[in-house]
């Protein structure tokens, strides 16, 4: 009976998968996983506003800039912008600033400098 006594308190036994990873060294890490990318949307091409397409009658004093033929707002601002980049228009220090010369001036209700954001808003007046 003192033999039972001894086999209660037994050492336990070293699992062998511990010494076959060390064996194994790198092989044994595990790769990381990669996720699934997710399905990519199918981008539309964007239609334009018909507002903005809308051909407009430029006011006299805006068709000295921007010419007499009735054009959408799209090509008013591109007509415009060409204008102030040919004659050097834009301030050389603050560029959102726009110096009107003698065309300009009256298209912008006799200011000598208007703003980029506040020039479209002036520019819609002359259009009909």
């Amino acid at each position: 009976m003192a033999a039972k006594g001894k086999t209660a308190t037994k050492k336990p036994v070293k699992k062998a998968t511990a010494a076959k990873t060390a064996a194994k060294g790198k092989a044994a890490a595990k790769k990381p996983v990669k996720k699934a990318a997710p399905a990519k949307k199918v981008a539309k091409k964007r239609a334009p506003n018909p507002a903005f397409m809308k051909a407009m009658q430029p006011s006299e004093s805006l068709a000295k800039v921007v010419g007499s033929k009735a054009i959408p707002r799209t090509e008013v601002t591109k007509k415009l912008w060409a204008y102030i980049k040919k004659n050097k228009l834009q301030d050389a220090t603050n560029k959102r600033n726009i110096n009107a010369d003698a065309n300009l001036a009256a298209v912008f209700g006799g200011k000598k400098q208007v703003s980029m954001f506040e020039m479209t808003k002036l520019v819609n007046k002359h259009l009909s």
